[in-house]
C-alpha cells in the first residue's frame, strides 16, 4: 500500500542485516531481499540501494575487530571491505538477472549544488539504463570533518537528491515506538508520523549494534531531511526474510509523511541561493513560454551575464532587463554563448557531444 504509488524508491541497509553477531554472512537474507527488488522492478519501480556493511565485511575478511579502529585504520578496511560488498550483492542480485553499479559518496557530493546536480544525473543516467546504483559513503577518503556520520543520513540525502518518492529504512526494530522496545516491554509502534516535531518531541531512543552507527534519533534526523524534500519515509524491520513483502504485507512498520510536493521544495531549495553566479536575457516569446510553465530553451536567449557552471543558481531576465525568474542552468555560460538563439535539435552539432534539449528546465526554476 505505502509502496503503490512510489515511483523512485531508496532502500537503506544497515551492517546487521548484512552480517549477523559471528560474522556470517547472511546470504539467505540477501537472497529474499534480491527477490523483493525483482518484485519492485517488475512494477516499474526506480530503485537506490544505501548499503552499510563494507567496514564490517573488511573486518570479516581481514579479521579484525572493528570496536576503536582508528580512522585511518577504517579508511584501509574500508576500501577492501567495498570489493567484498559490491561482490556479494552482484553474485547475488545476477541470480536475479538485476543490474548493479556503484556510487561512492563523500558529504560535498550532496552538499554542494553543482556536485548534487552531477549525482543526480548519473542516478538519472542508470535508472535509463535500467541498472540499480549501490550508494554508500566514501569510507576509504572521508575524514570526520566531510563524514555524513551515519548511513541513515546518507540515504536521507540521496532519496532528496534523487527526487525520491519514498525513503525505506531497514533496521532491527519494527519502527519508531513510544519507548526503547529492547527495554521497556510497554513500548508501542507508533504507525503514523505527520506532525515530525509534535509526535516526536518526547521520543529520545538510542541504540547502537556491533557494526551498526546511530540509533533512532539518527532515522528522525533522516526523517527530517526527507519531510523538507517532499519525500515519504518507512522504518521497518529488515531482519525478517524478504523484509519489502513484510512491509507491505504485516504493515508492521512507521510512516513518516511529508505535507511538502517535491517541485515545492526544490522551488525551495532553488530560491535560496543567496548569489546567483550570472543572468541570461531572454526575448519576450522565451518569457511568454516561460510564463505559461514551459522550459527555457536557447532559442529564447538573446545574451549571457556572468562565468558559470552548469547546475549553477543564475537569474532569468527580460527585454527590459528586469528579473522575473531563478533557476538552475543545465549549461556552462561558454556552452549558452555558444548555442543562444539557436534550435535545441542543432545543439549536438554545436557542441560536438549529446546534452539536454533545455537550458534551464521549468522543475528547475522559480518565478520571483
Amino acid at each position: 500500500m505505502h509502496l503503490k504509488n512510489s515511483r523512485i524508491i531508496v532502500i537503506k541497509i544497515g551492517s546487521s542485516l548484512l552480517v549477523d553477531e559471528k560474522r556470517g554472512i547472511r546470504k539467505k537474507w540477501l537472497n529474499s531481499f534480491a527477490k523483493d527488488i525483482k518484485k519492485l522492478k517488475s512494477k516499474n519501480k526506480k530503485i537506490v540501494i544505501v548499503s552499510s556493511g563494507a567496514i564490517a565485511l573488511g573486518c570479516k575478511k581481514m579479521n579484525y575487530n572493528k570496536v576503536n579502529l582508528k580512522l585511518d585504520e577504517s579508511q584501509a578496511i574500508a576500501s577492501v571491505g567495498q570489493i567484498e560488498l559490491m561482490n556479494l550483492f552482484s553474485q547475488t542480485f545476477s541470480k536475479f538477472k538485476l543490474n548493479i553499479s556503484q556510487i561512492l559518496l563523500t558529504l560535498d557530493d550532496t552538499e554542494e549544488r553543482r556536485r548534487s546536480i552531477n549525482a543526480k544525473r548519473t542516478f538519472e543516467n542508470l535508472f535509463q539504463l535500467n541498472y540499480i546504483p549501490i550508494v554508500n559513503e566514501n569510507d576509504t577518503i572521508a575524514t570526520s570533518e566531510i563524514k555524513y556520520g551515519d548511513n541513515d543520513r546518507l540515504a536521507s540525502r540521496v532519496a532528496q537528491i534523487t527526487d525520491a518518492d519514498m525513503l525505506i529504512l531497514l533496521s532491527d526494530v519494527d519502527g519508531l515506538f513510544t519507548k526503547n522496545p529492547k527495554i521497556f516491554k510497554d513500548a508501542k509502534l507508533i504507525k503514523k508520523v505527520d506532525d515530525l516535531i509534535r509526535d516526536t518531541k518526547d521520543i529520545n531512543i538510542k541504540g547502537r549494534t556491533e557494526y551498526g552507527s546511530g540509533g533512532m534519533n539518527t532515522k528522525i534526523e533522516a526523517a527530517k531531511i526527507c519531510n523538507l524534500a517532499g519525500c515519504n519515509m518507512i522504518i521497518a524491520n529488515g531482519l525478517h526474510l524478504n523484509p519489502i513483502s513484510q512491509i507491505e504485507k504485516n504493515d508492521k512498520c512507521t510512516l513518516f509523511t511529508s505535507k511538502t510536493t517535491k517541485l515545492q521544495a526544490r522551488k525551495k531549495w532553488i530560491l535560496s541561493s543567496i548569489s546567483p553566479k550570472g543572468e541570461l536575457k531572454i526575448d519576450d516569446g522565451a518569457k511568454k513560454a516561460l510564463l505559461n510553465g514551459k522550459s527555457l530553451l536557447a532559442a529564447g536567449i538573446k545574451s549571457v551575464l556572468g562565468k558559470f557552471h552548469k547546475g549553477d543558481h543564475i537569474k532569468i531576465i527580460d527585454n527590459k532587463g528586469k528579473e522575473f525568474a531563478r533557476g538552475l542552468s543545465s549549461f556552462s555560460s561558454e556552452e549558452i554563448n555558444k548555442i543562444m538563439g539557436c534550435h535545441s535539435n542543432k545543439i549536438k552539432e554545436i557542441l560536438g557531444y549529446v546534452s539536454k534539449s533545455e537550458v534551464v528546465h521549468k522543475d528547475d526554476m522559480v518565478e520571483i
